[in-house]
């Protein structure tokens, strides 16, 4: 038999009320996959045939986890009626895939349907704006699909679609781009939820024989589901109404997505009946952590009242910094890992360091990579990974020695400057023959004499613009700024512009941008001042060239600190979290007010905060450099939200310890000035 002896009073209750629409609020950490997995094991064990029963989360991973729970608490052997057959615990994409394979042919498409990639996609979207498009006029096919997808799914409301035009390009897209797919007998990611819905609504046999099998209906993370998913779950349970919802409203963090956390704010408006068990026992944090993520999440209007409770004791107090600016905040952060570790054998994994944005990460890697601590970075890619910092330091090299054919063949035709694959290909093969370099190459009359003229006078135009922008380095004295010799030469070219022209969204064009200011605006600063201006090239791309070979070696596995985007950090957790950038314009963001995302955010600190077990630590600087600018920051508005008596300034300037009284002095001061600040 299952044993219900090991769950608290409220998981009791949400694993046996099987009848019915249920709501599940399950707080950040309070075992929510436990009381999911009990009650499918639960429902097999009263006898419901696994074939009845659909559980439907949002990752593969979250789906394996569940059912191999599942096969433990009741393997197949122990199952009433039911050697083989298991429950059907998927993604929604899985679950479309299972229903279109089945029922496809009714939309009028053969039942082996492909789906397609984002490649793909890509493909059909350039070629329908190949044929709508005015002569000249370029459009980015990424933020058109983008665009496409966000308004199928029933997103016209989102900020994309404030644009002029974005309604007219998307519906005129969208019917080129259905019929291209059709014709293929192709589908998209999107096809597998639009697709059953429409299913449901032209075919209500359909509708019928889905329900008659699915009479068990579990959707975990609810507060995630969007316009579309919402329907096709309302669709299957609206005659049985054995309908569980597990989720947090607190922690929808996702509307960017597409994400309605209406889905689970108005769900008696769909079944009156439900019935709502709150779990509110936290099995993972302090209660100190507890308290400050309750009391900041209270300031949110519209929500689903909850509050989470403890039993592992009150901790330690919150410890909060100030910076001067990004550099002293990564410095710190290193300093405090390294003295956890050293002082109280506290491992890096057991550490984590949370930021807003991907572009934070930046000086947190630098501060690592020298102090030689191991780092895994979570929900983004490398900052020296990046495209827009190979490529600068592709062309440094490429200045410094032209004949390195690794940095030449990456810039060379970046932006475009005529030099086609087949005009490369002719030059790489002239100079393995001649066993040179493909400078050497370029620079060989016999070897351009065989190009077309248009290509060779491409080809000396680069070797010009090569020879004419390196030569500061080797001609010019003591005092060369580097960094004006960069800024000198990046825009004319068009890289600026070849940045943003590759982006989907301008967002996205912009953090490219801005990533590579602030390299640039560092190139002096990290190159030193001693030696030529090529002997300080030579020792900035060194010391890049050896953290990138220390970063390789740590690698992910292992004992590393975790770096870790606060989006990305949701369902994780950690002994010690260090929160950094709590600025006005980082969190909340910039864009919080006018879009209407400030509850959002206020829930994105929330699921930050809850992500700690036993230590959190925050921070923010007093400044912070922008386009290579020191630009003064505010201590972000949420941080007044917190109790003054849970929080301990992390050191007078003196560094003596600090009094609980000075402490709640100091807080108190903070408030005064942040509400200053906030005073029209």
């Amino acid at each position: 038999m299952l044993d219900l002896s090991t769950l608290n009073p409220r998981q009791r209750e949400a694993v046996t009320t099987l009848e019915g629409p249920v709501l599940i609020l399950a707080g950040a950490g309070t075992g929510k996959t436990r009381v999911i997995t009990y009650r499918i094991a639960h429902l097999l064990q009263r006898g419901v045939p696994p074939e009845h029963i659909l559980a439907v989360t949002f990752t593969n991973k979250a789906a394996r986890e569940m059912l191999e729970r599942v096969n433990h608490l009741v393997p197949r052997a122990r199952r009433p009626g039911a050697a083989a057959a298991r429950p059907t615990i998927c993604t929604f994409h899985a679950l479309g895939v299972r229903l279109l394979r089945r029922y496809i042919d009714r939309l009028g498409y053969k039942p082996h349907f492909v789906i397609y990639d984002e490649a793909e996609q890509l493909a059909a979207v350039r070629k329908i704006l190949a044929q709508i498009s005015a002569p000249g006029e370029k459009t980015d096919p990424h933020a058109v699909l983008s665009l496409l997808s966000r308004y199928r799914n029933g997103g016209e409301r989102a900020a994309a679609f404030a644009q002029p035009g974005a309604h007219a390009l998307a519906e005129h897209v969208r019917a080129r781009y259905e019929s291209a797919l059709r014709a293929c007998n192709a589908v998209d990611f999107d096809d597998l939820l639009l697709l059953p819905l429409r299913l449901f609504r032209e075919h209500p046999d359909v509708l019928e024989a889905c329900r008659a099998q699915y009479r068990y209906l579990m959707v975990d993370e609810y507060q995630d589901t969007n316009a579309v998913q919402f329907e096709l779950v309302r669709a299957l349970a609206a005659r049985h109404r054995n309908l569980c919802v597990v989720g947090d409203d607190d922690q929808s963090i996702y509307g960017w997505r597409g994400a309605e956390p209406a889905n689970l704010l108005e769900l008696e408006k769909h079944f009156p009946e439900v019935k709502v068990i709150k779990l509110e026992q936290n099995y993972r944090s302090t209660t100190t952590i507890l308290e400050a993520a309750n009391a900041l999440i209270r300031h949110n209007p519209r929500r689903r009242g909850k509050h989470l409770w403890s039993a592992l004791g009150a901790g330690a107090r919150i410890r909060l910094f100030t910076f001067a600016d990004e550099e002293e905040e990564a410095r710190t952060v290193v300093e405090q890992i390294e003295a956890d570790r050293l002082a109280r054998r506290v491992p890096w994994s057991h550490q984590a360091v949370l930021f807003r944005t991907n572009g934070q990460a930046r000086a947190l890697e630098t501060a690592f990579r020298r102090a030689g601590v191991h780092y895994h970075l979570v929900g983004g890619q490398s900052f020296f990974d990046r495209r827009e910092v190979r490529d600068f330091l592709a062309y440094l090299r490429a200045l410094l020695n032209p004949h390195d054919d690794l940095g030449l063949l990456r810039i060379a035709n970046v932006p475009a400057r005529g030099l086609s694959d087949a005009t490369m290909q002719r030059l790489i093969a002239a100079s393995h023959e001649r066993r040179g370099s493909v400078f050497a190459a370029m620079q060989n009359p016999a070897v351009t004499a065989a190009l077309p003229a248009r290509a060779r006078d491409c080809v000396a135009a680069f070797v010009r613009w090569l020879e004419e922008t390196a030569r500061p380095l080797r001609a010019a004295g003591p005092g060369f700024s580097l960094t004006a010799w960069a800024e000198g030469w990046l825009g004319p070219i068009g890289y600026w512009d070849e940045l943003r022209r590759g982006e989907k969204t301008a967002e996205a064009a912009e953090n490219r941008v801005r990533n590579l200011r602030e390299l640039v605006a560092g190139l002096d600063r990290e190159a030193g001042p001693e030696g030529s201006p090529a002997e300080r090239l030579v020792r900035y791309l060194e010391a890049v060239t050896l953290d990138a070979e220390r970063e390789a070696d740590s690698g992910p596995a292992g004992d590393a600190v975790t770096l870790i985007t606060m989006h990305s950090c949701k369902g994780l957790e950690f002994p010690h979290v260090f929160i950094v950038g709590l600025e006005e314009g980082l969190l909340p963001h910039a864009r919080a007010k006018e879009e209407g995302t400030l509850e959002e955010e206020r829930r994105l600190f929330y699921v930050a905060i809850t992500r700690a077990r036993l230590t959190l630590k925050l921070g923010h600087c007093a400044a912070r450099r922008k386009y290579g600018q020191l630009t003064p920051c505010h201590p972000s508005s949420f941080l007044r939200e917190l109790p003054a008596e849970l929080i301990e300034p992390a050191e007078t300037r003196a560094g003596a310890p600090v009094s609980p009284e000075t402490a709640r002095a100091w807080f108190a001061a903070m408030r005064e000035k942040l509400a200053a600040h906030r005073a029209p």
